[in-house]
């Protein structure tokens, strides 16, 4: 196994196994004494629409996202984790996380929990997890609902 530096665990919210993900990494950053990275990327297409009617609506999504980083933070330094970073960011996540969060942070070792949503946006546009794994230049593992480890890049 690599020797991993700086990990990275994307956390989403309900639609993902984020508890799980979270714990896994967790492991991952205290065992190989690694630096944690908590991300959160809020897509801003699915309040496209509803930004017609409510232009905070956007806003108030990424405090909501600012609070759950913070307790992820929390929770890691709990656990032991000496070096924990969040990192908020807007786009599409699969390509922000591996396009930009990947090369700015140095990331060596991806953990993302598999999807669990919408099936018809699924069959259209991958899963989140899966999108990062092709294209992030670093391993990447993939945890499924159970909170077992299923991907390894």
């Amino acid at each position: 196994m690599a020797n991993y530096k700086n990990v990275l665990v994307c956390v989403y919210g309900e639609e993902f196994s984020s508890e799980d993900t979270f714990d896994q990494a967790c492991a991952f950053a205290l065992k190989e004494d690694a630096k944690l990275y908590i991300t959160t990327i809020v897509d801003p297409k699915p309040f496209a629409s509803m930004s017609r009617f409510d232009k905070k609506i956007e806003e108030r999504v990424k405090q909501q996202a600012l609070e759950q980083l913070q307790a992820y933070k929390q929770k890691a330094e709990e656990k032991g984790i000496h070096e924990v970073e969040t990192i908020l960011d807007v786009g599409t996540p699969k390509v922000r996380i591996a396009r930009h969060i990947v090369p700015n942070y140095q990331i060596d070792l991806i953990i993302a929990g598999e999807t669990v949503g919408r099936i018809a946006e699924r069959a259209i546009t991958g899963s989140i997890s899966k999108g990062i794994a092709k294209r992030a230049a670093c391993d990447v593992i993939i945890v499924d609902n159970n909170g077992e480890l299923i991907t390894k890049t």
